[in-house]
């Protein structure tokens, strides 16, 4: 299956080298490509890509603005947005997953990962490394007592709780199946079953609900 990708970002020279490293991919094909948010936001109702790479620095209508705005248009699917920042801890960035991004690159990611990542968000899963996870949230998330807890967190049984705990801190499945010592298949399905009761896209959508919920605070791996 092809992965559709427009690529947003005020750079020309950024947006031409990302379509020629993409280029060299047959199952990554650049649909088209936009200068600003606005751009972006009629591209995306106008191509219905698979992915958006979306800058977040952008004149007018930023990323995280746009980001929000095509994830809220009403046609299905809804593309994957793959946010690409120059620090890999910019302030925005937390802002841009509240928004509903699946995951960030950095933009001088090489160009083999740039491509992984593509197909990573493309297959509907997030892209955001467990050690980013973990710097990312602790830096721009103050701890807080739970106050307002989702009625999904309720429905989960005490072993998807605690796989949720886990995957909030950055663990990837087969760091979750180690801690717990089952089988990373085993994981996957209690992933699943945690992001479907929780009503959330993805894990990355899953590790901002969990810190805002008040369920994981920074620097802690668990709260009892």
């Amino acid at each position: 299956m092809t992965v559709r990708v427009v690529i947003a970002d005020d750079q020309q020279l950024i947006r031409t080298g990302f379509r020629m490293i993409l280029a060299a991919e047959p199952d990554i094909e650049i649909v088209g490509e936009a200068a600003t948010g606005t751009e972006a936001v009629a591209l995306n109702r106008e191509l219905r890509p698979d992915v958006v790479l979306m800058d977040i620095r952008m004149p007018g209508l930023d990323g995280i603005e746009a980001t929000r705005r095509i994830l809220a248009q009403n046609h299905e699917p809804k593309p994957s947005v793959l946010i690409l920042t120059t620090f890999d801890l910019d302030e925005y960035v937390y802002d841009a997953l509240r928004a509903g991004a699946s995951g960030f690159l950095l933009k001088d990611v090489p160009a083999r990962q740039l491509a992984a990542a593509i197909r990573t968000v493309g297959d509907g899963d997030a892209l955001l490394a467990p050690s980013i996870t973990r710097r990312l949230i602790e830096e721009f998330t103050a701890p807080r007592i739970p106050s307002n807890i989702p009625p999904g967190i309720s429905e989960l049984t005490p072993r998807e709780l605690e796989v949720f705990r886990l995957l909030a801190t950055g663990m990837a499945n087969g760091e979750i199946a180690a801690q717990l010592i089952v089988g990373e298949t085993t994981v996957k399905t209690h992933v699943t079953r945690v992001l479907m009761k929780l009503g959330v896209r993805d894990r990355v959508q899953a590790v901002v609900l969990a810190y805002e919920a008040g369920i994981v605070n920074p620097g802690r791996t668990t709260q009892r």
